[in-house]
C-alpha cells in the first residue's frame, strides 16, 4: 500500500485493515504521517475518513473519532496543500457526527495558527456553517445575530419551466456601528416524494459600515443534471444571515407539460 498510494491510491484498500486490525494499522499510520512522500501522508488522513465518499463507513471511528483526530494533529501543519485539504475534509466528516468536537478542535487549532492552518479550519467548518451550527459560526466570529435589514428582494421568474431563476436582494445596516455579516442563500428543493430539502449556496461575507447597503444576486439553474433532478412544485427561498434564516420568497417549477405550454406562449 505504501508503494501503491504513490502511484494510484490505497485509501479504499486500507479500510479493511482499519476495521480488522485497528491498533496495528493505526501504529503504521502514525509512522507514515512523517513519511517523505505527500501521497503517503495523505493516505493517513484520507484512508481514515469515517465518511469517505464511495466507501463503506468506518463505524468505529464515527462513534469515537479520537484515534483519527490524533493522526490529524500530526498533519495539520503539513507543507503540502494536497495533504492539508484531506485533513480539512476528514475534520469536516467528523463534524457531521460530532459538531461540538469539530468546533472545539477548530477553536484550538486557530490558536496561533498560520495562514495555511486557518485555511484548513475554514474548509473543515464549511458544512457546519451551511447547517447553521452555532459552535462553528462562533468560531468564525458570526455567533451573534446580524442586526441588518433585508430589502428589495426579487425572484424572477416566479413560475419557471426549467430554465433559470434570478434571486436578488439588498442587505442594509441601519446602525452607525459597522457589522460583519455572513450571507448565504438556501433553496428548498422539491423532492420526488413532494417533500422539500434545503440546499445552501455560499454568497458573501460583508463588511458593512454604518448605513451601508449591498445588493447581492444569485442565478439558479434549473436544468436537469446527473447530480440533481428537479421536480415540479413550490420552492421556498431564504437568506441566511449569520446562520439565521429569513424568507425571501418562492418560485414554482412547473410540470413538464405545463412548462412546454408556457414556453410556447412566450414564443407566440
Amino acid at each position: 500500500m505504501h508503494a501503491l498510494t504513490q502511484r494510484f491510491t490505497a485509501e479504499f484498500s486500507i479500510r479493511p485493515f482499519l476495521e480488522r486490525h485497528p491498533e496495528a494499522t493505526l501504529r503504521q499510520l502514525r509512522r507514515w504521517a512523517a513519511d517523505p512522500s505527500a501521497h503517503v501522508r495523505r493516505l493517513v488522513s484520507e484512508g481514515t475518513r469515517a465518511r469517505l465518499p464511495w466507501a463503506p463507513r468506518l463505524r468505529a471511528f464515527q462513534k469515537d473519532p479520537a484515534p483519527v483526530l490524533a493522526l490529524l494533529e500530526l498533519l495539520k501543519d503539513d507543507p503540502e496543500l494536497y495533504v492539508r485539504r484531506s485533513v480539512a475534509n476528514n475534520l469536516n466528516d467528523i463534524g457531521k457526527d460530532h459538531p461540538e468536537l469539530l468546533a472545539d478542535t477548530a477553536r484550538r487549532w486557530l490558536n496561533g495558527a498560520s495562514a495555511a492552518r486557518k485555511w484548513i479550519v475554514g474548509h473543515a467548518l464549511r458544512s457546519a456553517v451551511k447547517r447553521g451550527e452555532p459552535g462553528a459560526l462562533q468560531v468564525l466570529g458570526f455567533g451573534s445575530t446580524a442586526k441588518v435589514l433585508v430589502r428589495a428582494a426579487s425572484i424572477t421568474p416566479t413560475r419557471q419551466g426549467g430554465g433559470r431563476v434570478d434571486i436578488a436582494f439588498e442587505v442594509h445596516n441601519p446602525h452607525a456601528k459597522p457589522q460583519r455579516v455572513l450571507v448565504d442563500c438556501c433553496v428548498h428543493y422539491v423532492k420526488a416524494n413532494g417533500q422539500t430539502s434545503g440546499k445552501v449556496f455560499k454568497l458573501k461575507t460583508l463588511q458593512l459600515a454604518g448605513g451601508d447597503t449591498v445588493r447581492l444576486r444569485k442565478r439558479l439553474s434549473l436544468a436537469q443534471m446527473t447530480t440533481r433532478k428537479h421536480y415540479a412544485g413550490l420552492h421556498r427561498v431564504e437568506v441566511l444571515l449569520n446562520g439565521q434564516a429569513q424568507a425571501l420568497g418562492s418560485f414554482e417549477l412547473l410540470p413538464a407539460l405545463a412548462a412546454m405550454r408556457l414556453k410556447g406562449a412566450f414564443r407566440e
